[in-house]
Parts: C-alpha cells; structure tokens; sequence
C-alpha cells in the first residue's frame, strides 16, 4: 500500500501555491502561476510514508508497526474525509472523485461534459497531477473554475489536500464537484476524499484484465466508464470479458461505454451525473426542512413553557 511504499519521500518543489503539512502543522502560502490557483501537496500521510520507508529496516521495526502507522494515516484521512462530506452535504454538492491509469482520457471526458453540462449545472473542478498545471488550464477554457493540486512525489490526492481545496475554490451551492485524481489505480482506492462516488476510468487502450490487477478500485467505485470505445475496431479488447472482470470484483458496479470523441454514451453519463445532482439536492432540502420543522417545535415548547 501507499503508506509503506515511500511515495513522497523528499520534499516536491514547484513554483506556485505551496501546500505543506508536517507533523499536524498545515502552513498555506500563497502565490499565483499564469493567472492560476496552484497547490503544491506533502501532506499528513506523505511525512508518514518518508518515516515508514526509511526505517522499514530499523532496529526495532515491526510488520505491527508498519501496520499501526498505516492505520493511523488512513483513520487521521477519514477524519478530513467526514468533515468534507459534511459540506457537501450541507451545500447540496454531488462531489465525485474520477481515477483512472494515466492516458485514460479523464480530462477529455471531464471537458466534453462540462461543455455539455454547464448550461445546466454549476460546475467546479479539483485537479490532481504530481506536477504542472495543464489539466487545470484545459478545465478552465471551458469557463468553468478550476484549482490544481500538484502532490510532487506523492501518488493521490487525499482528504486534507481536498479540504483545503475547496476553501479556496468555494464551489457553490447545489453543485457539481469533480475531482480529477492522480494517475493511479492502487493508492486512491484507500483515501477517502468524502465523495459521492468513486467513478473509476477503463480505457480500451489498456489491458481488459485491469479490474483484476487493480481489484481495490473497482470494488471502491460504483460506475465504471469503459472509455474510447471509438477505437474498438483498431485494437485488440474484449468489451464484455472487461465488464466481466469488473463486475467479478464488484457486482453492484453500473458500467457506461463513452467516447469523448463521437459522444457515444454521452447521454447515459450525463443523464447519470444529474440524477446525482438532483438526489443531492433533494437530500439538503428534506434535511433542511427536518431541521426547519424541529426549530417550530422547540419554539412552540419554549412560548408554552414562557407561558406557564
């Protein structure tokens, strides 16, 4: 797993926006890079993955101790992670946390939905890559708002970079989220970012066999889109053995064919993404109005008890 591999080992350096954490301490400062809000990651679990690899071999060192301080990144991410979809559920936001291989088409599939979409839907993105700012500057020529993580050295984006995101971009409310992570099929399987789903990208570029590979993902997300199905007939995948294989490892998964070049599935995605909207919404107004009913109450108890 992530928190014993040594990802982040070092700390990562680019121009921009910095965003540090060591050892509970979380330091913001800001800059700006061609107009654009950037985020440089070292977070939390990154400090833990340095301590963890170079002293995997140390005197006194134990596979119990390894497991101990991977238990405690991931509770100390979840943590952040309850306290993001506590927004999200107070803002009526339909947040969605996108992972794929690298190359799997996730930022063209996210710029033709937006562009599809954003008549319709307010619509923000966070954006995940370890280094540079392209995707960010692809999302925000559609007109939508967009912010960059860049994780240096680290393979994910977790919780807390999240969290601090989103007080930057402040999405609105009864909004669409999408959250564009690292290129990686292990390690954002086991952070939780708070979101609504985990959408997991399979492109048929790459081998039908990844859900077995990668199983952790695809048992974490709950749709699959097997993307670039317009290359179907130029190379070598076996459409239904990849659905097969995904649903092996997870039964409940919905699957959606796309390609953001012809715009096949396109109806059936976005049709998805604003069913997950609507049921949001719908979720923030009937706890509002739980909430509305239960302060008639207590008013009404509190005049009588005035009263007497």
């Amino acid at each position: 797993m992530c928190t014993t591999c040594g990802c982040g080992v070092g700390e990562a350096r680019v121009s921009g926006e910095a965003l540090v954490e060591a050892e509970n301490a979380a330091q913001a400062t800001p800059q700006h890079q061609h107009g654009e809000q950037l985020w440089q990651a070292h977070a939390d679990h990154h400090h833990a993955h340095a301590h963890a690899y170079h002293h995997e071999h140390a005197p006194g060192r134990t596979p119990s101790r390894m497991v101990q301080v991977e238990r405690d990144i991931l509770a100390k991410n979840d943590t952040y992670a309850a306290e993001n979809r506590q927004r999200f559920a107070e803002q009526g936001i339909f947040a969605l946390n996108l992972v794929s291989s690298p190359g799997s088409g996730k930022t063209t599939l996210l710029c033709r939905s937006i562009e599809l979409l954003k008549a319709k839907l307010s619509i923000a993105v966070i954006e995940g890559d370890q280094q540079t700012s392209r995707d960010s500057e692809r999302i925000r020529a559609t007109g939508v708002p967009a912010l960059q993580i860049n994780t240096g050295k680290g393979c994910h984006l977790d919780a807390h970079m999240v969290g601090h995101a989103l007080h930057k971009l402040s999405p609105v409310d009864d909004s669409l989220l999408l959250i564009e992570n690292v290129g990686n099929l292990v390690c954002p399987a086991a952070f939780d970012l708070g979101e609504a789903h985990k959408v997991v990208i399979l492109s048929v570029t790459e081998g039908e066999d990844k859900p077995l590979k990668y199983p952790n993902i695809f048992h974490a997300a709950s749709l699959m889109l097997l993307n670039k199905v317009d290359l179907l007939p130029h190379v070598e995948f076996d459409t239904e053995q990849a659905i097969r294989y995904a649903r092996q490892v997870n039964p409940a998964l919905q699957v959606i064919q796309v390609s953001a070049t012809t715009g096949e599935g396109f109806a059936e995605w976005l049709s998805w993404l604003s069913d997950g909207c609507a049921a949001r919404q719908e979720k923030k107004k009937a706890t509002v109005g739980a909430l509305r009913r239960r302060v008639a109450e207590l008013e009404t108890l509190l005049s009588s008890a005035t009263r007497g």
